[in-house]
């Protein structure tokens, strides 16, 4: 360890962790976030307990003030698969004061829809101490990218969902849409906020939650039918993406179908 690198906070009391993040977090910053619908904001202290959300925060924590969620641990909050997936990213976070940069999510919104995000986690240093995360997860809100297809994408989009039990390599992409590499990635992410990487992965994993849901497949075959190399390497996928094993998916799903 260099003598430039922050170091963690040591282990305060919950009332004290709290105090330093928020001394260290400027005062408007939620009442900003709170006019963005469509992310989900909160602040963590290193005891791992929230100490600011947004509304749009509250409501996927299912709860009705930001006063049910303060205070709180994720284990508290959310599913006890979803609740490790965040604490294992907020311990990387905090013990590494690294970033944690626009990971796809599938997350279930208020309600039980699923939808797709991209949260990013960032430490919070005070005097080269860090004392807390900031994270946001942004709503992609693919139920409209329909309507946003454009121009060439809407061959690439195609060409995704016509080989995705085979196999979809970005060159073969990038020549549908007529353009080289790099300028399909700065389409898409313009477009769907994603990479053509994330893109494929995404479709992969939308088409295997509607095989879980809507037949009686087997995993196996559910995992070959979405483009996994296998079951086991769709379960993997599955779990970091959606926080949920796909027969823990499938039976949420269904259950949420015939409310």
């Amino acid at each position: 360890m260099t003598g430039d690198r922050p170091r963690s906070a040591p282990p305060p009391h919950a009332g004290e962790a709290a105090q330093r993040l928020l001394d260290a977090l400027s005062p408007e910053l939620v009442t900003l976030l709170d006019e963005g619908s469509a992310t989900m904001f909160c602040a963590k202290d290193v005891t791992g307990r929230y100490v600011l959300v947004n509304r749009t925060f509250v409501d996927r924590a299912n709860r009705r003030s930001p006063r049910e969620v303060v205070g709180r641990t994720s284990h508290e909050l959310f599913a006890p698969e979803l609740a490790e997936r965040y604490e294992e990213q907020d311990q990387y976070v905090l013990s590494e004061a690294w970033p944690l940069r626009n990971e796809l999510e599938l997350i279930r919104r208020h309600g039980g829809t699923p939808g797709w995000y991209l949260t990013t986690k960032l430490p919070v240093q005070r005097d080269g101490t860090v004392v807390g995360l900031v994270s946001t997860s942004r709503d992609l809100a693919t139920d409209d990218v329909e309507d946003q297809v454009m121009g060439s994408l809407t061959r690439v989009v195609q060409l995704v969902e016509e080989r995705l039990d085979r196999g979809v390599r970005i060159g073969d992409m990038a020549d549908a849409a007529g353009c080289t590499t790099g300028a399909l990635e700065r389409r898409m992410r313009r477009v769907f906020g994603l990479t053509p990487k994330q893109f494929v992965l995404r479709a992969r994993v939308d088409r295997a939650t509607a095989l879980l849901v809507q037949t009686d497949l087997a995993l196996a075959d559910v995992a070959v039918r979405a483009g996994f190399y296998d079951q086991p390497s769709f379960t993997r996928t599955f779990v970091r993406l959606t926080g949920e094993t796909p027969s823990a998916y499938r039976r949420k799903g269904r259950a949420l179908a015939a409310d």
